[in-house]
């Protein structure tokens, strides 16, 4: 069996995407961004977590795959540039999206539970973003079900890092991308005083020149604290406890895996899916509940008031 992935980014997108190397078997090839490739190169076979031969190439690699045969194409990106990669190459079944010569970009009705709440949805962006907000299936349930795969709670697969010279008991990702800047909680330096005063020693995560050293700062901390980003994602594949504020994104996708609170923004649904900027969204969540999550979290005994 030789199956290809395709699914360069978002980063956090890639993580939760790796569980399916626990049930794929034979070789898998997966397409990633450039950035990405380090994460899944770095994959231990030796620990019997990964059971599938696994071939790494980035975008910039792609002319690489010309030619080959697969036996099973799963495409979870929705860009027609990224579809074009199928004309290059053979296959016998896929799953996921690609582009159709008359209609665009469109998916094949085993991924519709997917891509029914994606930017190329039948039904439109609009029905898209209704449907996103009712469903109570995650990511990883979506995508197994689709291929015909039951999901139990197959965790996510990370490299081993070295040791960070940043550690602490709280991590803060305090930023939000240009994409997502309703994202950004506006009461982080709060919390991270209110923390420090109980005598846990807080850090604000930094930018880092490559994914390993910033999962390597994540694995630094007992506890890690952010918004639906990759830290939550990185702290989640790390078996770490983590705190993720969910102000204008489903948190319903996002599969806890019993180590992850979700607190949620009781104005979700005014903003959900919505890409602007209104300072309500950043402050709905009260601190007050943020800090007790993560004191909790955290494994703290002290008190709050």
């Amino acid at each position: 069996m030789h199956t290809l992935i395709v699914k360069l980014g978002a980063t956090g997108d890639v993580v939760r995407t790796t569980p399916l190397l626990r049930r794929l078997e034979g070789q898998v090839t997966w397409l990633t961004a450039p950035k990405n490739k380090a994460l899944l190169e770095g994959l231990d076979r030796t620990s019997g977590e990964l059971p599938v031969e696994l071939r790494v190439l980035d975008w910039d690699e792609r002319s690489m795959l010309a030619g080959e045969h697969f036996d099973l194409v799963i495409d979870l990106e929705d860009e027609p540039e990224i579809a074009q990669v199928l004309q290059s190459i053979r296959y016998g079944r896929i799953f996921g999206a690609y582009e159709d010569v008359e209609s665009g970009m469109s998916y094949t009705p085993e991924a519709g539970g997917w891509f029914d709440l994606s930017l190329i949805s039948l039904h439109g962006r609009k029905k898209a973003d209704e449907l996103k907000f009712q469903n109570r299936r995650t990511y990883q349930d979506l995508i197994f079900s689709g291929l015909g795969l039951d999901f139990a709670g197959e965790r996510y697969l990370l490299p081993p890092t070295a040791k960070s010279d940043l550690s602490g008991d709280v991590a803060i990702a305090p930023e939000a991308g240009a994409v997502w800047p309703m994202k950004k909680w506006a009461h982080y330096e709060w919390l991270k005083n209110e923390l420090q005063r109980r005598g846990l020693e807080v850090n604000y995560l930094q930018p880092r020149p490559t994914l390993l050293e910033h999962l390597a700062d994540v694995r630094g901390h007992r506890c890690v604290v952010s918004g639906d980003s990759l830290p939550m994602h990185l702290a989640i594949g790390s078996g770490l406890s983590s705190v993720a504020l969910f102000s204008c994104t489903s948190p319903w996708e996002i599969y806890d895996y019993g180590i992850l609170t979700k607190i949620i923004s009781p104005l979700l649904g005014e903003f959900f899916y919505k890409r602007g900027f209104d300072p309500r969204a950043t402050t709905a969540i009260l601190p007050d509940s943020v800090l007790n999550a993560v004191l909790q979290a955290a494994g703290s005994s002290v008190g709050v008031r």
